[in-house]
């Protein structure tokens, strides 16, 4: 997967990387719909000959706006950065989005973030793309304004699934609360994928014959819970087939916050401390409460099983698919 470079804010832009094509968005879940803004973004710094940069905020404004609702981020940073440089960008502007910022006027964005900061010759954004104090930036004031400042821009018309129904982060969010993963992949255009840091656990599963990978994942995280046929990379790009169990363990701890526990098959080694990611690829069942770890065993084995047997036959759909959960 190619690298890619963060910039914690506009102002941070190494003088290397000004003048290119600018992406903006919040591109939650990097899904097909923004695909099409950033592969355009992508296709013209080639054709110029410029860098390729994406804009994005953090965090995701409505965090700001509505902080008492929780937001299931399906990319959170660095997920979405790992995902822009799979798809070829050189950096990916971090904009810190507060209050203040949402209250600069469009006069003042253009002119401080996307000439002065970002030095931009071209900038990529949705049909629907507004910025600024009151959202009263819109498309069409960005044209005007890279009329009379110079720089190209271009607006991505909304983009439609095979069944002609616009592809969006809710629909995503939905699919994924349903454990419907695959449909998801269809939407994301390549398996949903979660990344964290490996701890240590109560060690139950090694005692079982089934030890597992912990991760924690954020409060937020709306997928629902239950056993999933997965793939899991290592920190070193290594992957290892799996079957995965998120959420509360009712056989053993029902009362335990939710867990991301990976039992990776013909692994033998020492996680702890890793930033990892797995990739879902179908659900199995959800989750269950058995009559003691006997008939839990038996079940796991059933899983595991049915999990070898999904995953034997997948293939990547995209090539962002295949950089993401499969070997490149």
């Amino acid at each position: 997967m190619g690298d890619i470079l963060r910039c914690a804010d506009y102002a941070s832009v190494p003088p290397a990387l000004r003048g290119g094509v600018a992406a903006i968005g919040n591109f939650d879940g990097v899904h097909r719909g923004h695909q099409a803004v950033l592969n355009r973004a992508r296709e013209i710094a080639a054709q110029e000959g410029v860098p390729a940069l994406v804009l994005t905020f953090e965090p995701h404004p409505r965090s700001v706006f509505l902080p008492d609702v929780p937001l299931f981020r399906l990319t959170p940073a660095p997920v979405k950065a790992r995902l822009l440089g799979a798809l070829g960008f050189d950096a990916v502007v971090e904009q810190p989005f507060t209050r203040s910022f949402s209250s600069v006027l469009p006069e003042n964005f253009v002119e401080d973030v996307l000439v002065k900061g970002l030095g931009a010759c071209h900038v990529v954004t949705g049909y629907d793309f507004h910025y600024g104090k009151g959202r009263g930036g819109t498309p069409q004031t960005l044209q005007v304004a890279g009329r009379e400042k110079n720089f190209g821009v271009s607006l991505v018309d909304a983009f439609s699934d095979e069944g002609g129904v616009v592809v969006s982060s809710s629909r995503i969010r939905e699919a994924l609360a349903n454990g419907n993963v695959a449909e998801a992949a269809g939407l994301l255009g390549y398996r949903y994928m979660v990344e964290a840091e490996v701890t240590g656990g109560r060690k139950l599963g090694r005692t079982l014959g089934y030890p597992t990978a912990n991760m924690a994942l954020p409060a937020d995280m709306g997928l629902r819970h239950g056993i999933y046929a997965v793939r899991f990379r290592r920190a070193d790009g290594a992957l290892y087939d799996g079957v995965a169990s998120f959420g509360r363990r009712p056989t053993v701890d029902e009362n335990g916050a939710p867990l991301l526990e990976t039992y990776l098959f013909d692994f033998e080694g020492d996680l702890y401390g890793e930033i990892c990611a797995v990739s879902f690829f179908g659900l199995l069942r959800g989750e269950e409460k058995f009559e003691g770890l006997d008939a839990l065993i038996q079940q796991m084995k059933r899983d595991e099983a049915e999990a070898r047997a999904l995953l034997a036959d997948v293939r990547p759909f995209s090539a962002l698919d295949a950089r993401m959960a499969f070997s490149e």
